[in-house]
């Protein structure tokens, strides 16, 4: 009896009987806290590269909106059919979800990017810092789609398979829309939740070894993240645009895939000891040092001008003192 129990126990994932929490959305406050623990992972790392701790949540205040916008945004213009029929606020309801992580993860780092130039921040050390947050962020944000019971897979008898309410199944082909005939599916989005754990992981070690020049590791997020989503989007069976028989974000992570190995073998580049202060450019910096260790031989240069100087008439003093 116990056995039976606990087999049907964990024969599937069940739905959920709720997504909200008082006038909150489980959806947005997934995102909320994914947002927090990457701004706080960033932040620690940024200190520990010698940078204050007030930079990462100051950048994060420009970046996270945008980082919404772009999501937004992306959505919109991807799945453009599913708002050209109703009231034209629907646009701006995400908590009924629609958020594009491509979009959103471009504007935000670009925002991101930005805020922390102005304040005189090293962008290379600023975005090898902030990187590994952006796929934990994203791995606690998938969890509100469970919540929304969105961006599942096709029908499986999988133990982990995903119950889905028949009233969140018009966005599927007609075929598997039957609660009866197809009661679970491949719950995509905690597969791209582990992913993006795993993701996280890989970079922290890829960075401890600094194996990569700096500002680069973000080329093994597009790398990784790129090629999770490619078998994931392949699993999904919800109703989106497509580009030559293929959905589109098929070809996003196609190009995330190569932008990122372009990136990792992208000849050049600066090493970790070679760039390692937080604020400022750090090639100006090398520079200046090396007019520092080269000026005691200027002045000795001058000094000679000025004994050759006291030979020469006035007017090769004043054309010398003009070269110098």
């Amino acid at each position: 009896m116990f056995a039976s129990d606990l087999s049907a126990l964990f024969a599937s994932i069940p739905s959920p009987g709720f997504n909200s929490i008082g006038p909150f959305t489980l959806y947005g406050l997934s995102i909320a806290i994914g947002a927090a623990l990457a701004v706080t992972i960033s932040g620690r790392r940024w200190e520990a590269m010698g940078g204050h701790q007030d930079d990462m949540p100051s950048v994060a205040m420009w970046g996270i909106p945008a980082g919404v916008v772009g999501a937004r945004a992306y959505h919109v213009i991807t799945d453009f059919q599913r708002f050209s029929d109703g009231p034209w606020y629907k646009v701006f309801q995400i908590n009924e979800g629609g958020l594009g992580i491509p979009g959103g993860m471009a504007l935000g780092i670009i925002i991101g990017l930005w805020a922390a130039k102005r304040r005189g921040m090293n962008l290379r050390m600023a975005l090898d810092a902030a990187v590994p947050g952006l796929p934990l962020a994203q791995a606690v944000g998938r969890l509100g789609n469970y919540f929304n019971q969105e961006l599942y897979g096709r029908p499986t008898t999988l133990p982990w398979g995903l119950e889905i309410d028949g009233n969140h199944r018009g966005s599927i082909p007609e075929e598997w829309r039957n609660v009866e005939a197809f009661p679970t599916f491949h719950p995509t989005f905690l597969y791209e939740l582990l992913w993006n754990l795993a993701l996280t992981v890989v970079l922290l070690r890829v960075d401890a070894k600094k194996v990569l020049p700096r500002g680069r590791l973000i080329a093994v997020y597009l790398l990784g993240y790129g090629l999770g989503r490619l078998w994931i989007e392949a699993m999904r069976i919800d109703t989106v645009n497509k580009i030559l028989g293929l959905r589109i974000n098929i070809w996003m992570s196609a190009a995330l895939i190569i932008a990122g190995l372009a990136i990792i073998f992208w000849p050049g580049g600066r090493s970790h000891e070679e760039d390692s202060e937080p604020y400022g450019d750090s090639d100006n910096t090398n520079a200046s040092t090396a007019d520092a260790t080269d000026a005691p031989d200027e002045d000795h240069d001058d000094q000679d001008a000025g004994d050759d100087a006291d030979i020469d008439d006035d007017k090769s003093v004043t054309s010398d003192a003009g070269d110098s």
